[in-house]
């Protein structure tokens, strides 16, 4: 199976735990008009028991498993298959979050059984050697975010993002770079873009906010018009 084509600049929307059931499913539409609307792709991650749901009623989200295990099919109890994602529908997996680490092996395992299948794979780094490291993986996308910065509103400050970007670009320019830790604001959106990163995207920061749908919706907007004006570039 193929993967899914996924366009720069994109948005990534990661509830994590914040939200599940009908909660997260009628968020996830609101995010999927606001995707149409501005013409902004947005990978969207969900717990695991809601991503079968959230790819049936969300039209053309990018469905984002939070972790997937290299593991195949048969024992291993609480495993999460790369074949069981597909089946619901998942077109993504995020590897090797800090909240979620993973051993090289593991990581490389779980790669090679989301290239097989055709899922993306969003792999985190929180340093610039761990993302050079990665980088040599092959991975779709390296989320480039210190450990310590995640959910405090704290964002990298521009010149380690740049450094982690030439970085990985310098071992494989055909990665995706997503600059995320501590997105909660449209200026983050912008100094993510301004250092020269193809995505960006929150957690706490949206779905922690006064009001999640409008904070989404501007920063899509801060992304709908830099997209535009690469066009005309």
């Amino acid at each position: 199976m193929s993967k899914r084509r996924l366009t720069s600049p994109f948005f990534v929307v990661n509830p994590k735990s914040y939200l599940y059931g009908d909660d997260i499913v009628n968020f996830a539409k609101e995010c999927y008009a606001l995707s149409e609307l501005y013409n902004v792709d947005i990978l969207f991650t969900g717990q695991h028991v809601d991503l079968y749901r959230l790819s049936k009623e969300t039209k053309n989200l990018i469905i984002t498993a939070q972790h997937m295990d290299g593991h195949d099919s048969g024992r291993g109890m609480g495993k999460i298959l790369a074949e069981g994602l597909r089946s619901s529908g998942v077109d993504a997996t995020f590897l090797n979050h800090a909240e979620h680490p993973m051993s090289i092996e593991e990581l490389v395992n779980s790669m090679k059984k989301a290239e097989a299948l055709g899922l993306l794979t969003i792999v985190c780094a929180n340093s610039i050697r761990e993302a050079k490291t990665i980088a040599s993986l092959n991975p779709d996308i390296i989320v480039c975010e210190p450990t310590e910065l995640i959910g405090t509103g704290k964002t990298s400050d521009i010149s380690y993002m740049k450094l982690t970007n030439e970085a990985v670009r310098e071992v494989n320019n055909n990665i995706y770079l997503l600059q995320a830790a501590g997105i909660s604001s449209v200026s983050d959106v912008e100094q993510a873009l301004e250092s020269g990163a193809d995505g960006t995207g929150g957690t706490s920061g949206i779905v922690c906010a006064k009001d999640p749908i409008k904070t989404v919706e501007s920063m899509l907007q801060v992304i709908s018009n830099w997209k535009k004006k690469g066009e005309i570039e």
